[in-house]
């Protein structure tokens, strides 16, 4: 019984040591790719900036921020990867990521990314929940110095609880964002009895609102 029990520890110890060593080096290979790429920023327009984040489906990241104070709009789309013209059934190289248009008199970028982190499963790599692939890969993007420390300092924060190397989400500099296809925009609001909108999105959606109800627009402006 004690072989039995030492054996299937240190099984399951090699297989976190593994997984955590298969996280690094992918972080790693995404920060040498990266060092030559500058953030691009974009202007901020009647008062209003933007934020981009990538968290498997992005109906339910969409649905996630349009629920914030302060968030105007949220579009669905795809970024992070190199190929031009991506569309649902080929984004090659991207995440399916969102666009956040928000107010930073009302909702601060710290903010967002509370949201964005408190939102998923901070340790998945490649997915969350049922949605594996790489276009489903966690991703916060900064587009200056001043976001990418905000973006560091909570994963540093994070890491504290889960372990370091843990936090599965890839930091990138900002280079392009590509608008989904229109039937894609305010999905989980225009198809409430979609399957996957039932069991997957809406949960999700629910679990964010009552992890951060002080953050919620009111229902009568929502």
């Amino acid at each position: 019984m004690n072989k039995i029990f030492l054996i299937v520890t240190a099984a399951l110890l090699f297989s976190a040591q593994v997984s955590c060593q298969s996280n690094q080096k992918n972080k790693e290979a995404e920060a040498m790719a990266q060092k030559n790429q500058e953030p691009i920023e974009v202007p901020s327009k009647d008062g209003l900036e933007h934020a981009y984040f990538a968290s498997g489906c992005f109906w339910c990241v969409e649905a996630i921020y349009e629920s914030v104070k302060g968030v105007e709009e949220a579009i669905s789309g795809y970024s992070g990867g190199e190929a031009k013209n991506p569309t649902y059934r080929n984004h090659a190289d991207h995440a399916e990521a969102v666009e956040v248009i928000y107010n930073p008199d009302t909702v601060s970028f710290a903010t967002l990314v509370d949201v964005y982190f408190g939102s998923q499963n901070v340790t998945q790599v490649n997915g969350q929940g049922p949605d594996k692939g790489r276009s489903y890969r966690s991703i916060v993007f900064y587009q200056n110095d001043k976001q990418k420390k905000i973006i560091e300092n909570k994963i540093n924060e994070l890491e504290k609880e889960v372990g370091e190397g843990e936090v599965a989400a890839q930091v990138m500099p900002f280079q392009k964002f590509w608008k989904a296809e229109a039937y894609h925009q305010n999905y989980e609001k225009n198809n409430p009895d979609n399957p996957y909108i039932q069991n997957v999105s809406i949960p999700r959606l629910n679990r964010f609102k009552d992890k951060f109800p002080e953050l919620l627009k009111d229902k009568a402006t929502h």
